[in-house]
């Protein structure tokens, strides 16, 4: 895979629609050409306190954000017509669906590829696991601040680019 677009979500609550952040890595004939991240101000608006362990953000640096649907039109050119890649897809495909649910969007069908699912099948029991940093390092990218949304994309864009 040669053009496609990375992406990750990062959630303020247990509601997938509560996206804070967002990290896309855009990849063109196998090369990184573009990149963005934001903020978002989480829909509901509230985090939880494991959550904001994970990834560090809370209610005062999203006060000021803007809502999903001004990042969203930031972000729809940039990946029209490209597959969207993540690990665990599953999640980063919930979270962006429910969150054109409740803005009432219109949720253009996006293909989603797996870097978890192609991981588990391209590396076997050869890694202690399959988790997004382990699978990184095994891809040869060091992945420094696990847990932004936008260095997490950068990962799954470079094992993308190896193994899919």
């Amino acid at each position: 895979m040669t053009d496609f677009a990375a992406i990750d979500f990062e959630t303020a609550n247990e509601f997938p629609s509560s996206v804070c952040s967002v990290g896309v890595v855009v990849v063109r004939g196998g090369e990184i050409v573009d990149s963005f991240y934001s903020l978002i101000h989480p829909e509901p608006e509230y985090y939880k306190w494991f959550c904001q362990q994970v990834h560090g953000i809370c209610a005062e640096d999203t006060e000021d954000a803007p809502v999903f649907p001004y990042v969203w039109e930031k972000i729809a050119p940039k990946i029209e017509g490209l597959p969207l890649v993540a690990h665990n897809s599953m999640f980063d495909e919930m979270c962006l669906k429910a969150a054109h649910r409740v803005y009432q969007m219109d949720y253009p069908d996006y293909r989603f590829y797996d870097t978890l699912r192609a991981a588990r099948r391209h590396f076997g029991k050869s890694l202690p696991n399959h988790q997004l940093q382990t699978v990184a390092a095994a891809c040869g990218f060091d992945l420094k601040n696990h847990h932004h949304a936008l260095a997490d994309a950068e990962a799954c864009a470079h094992i993308a680019m190896q193994i899919l």
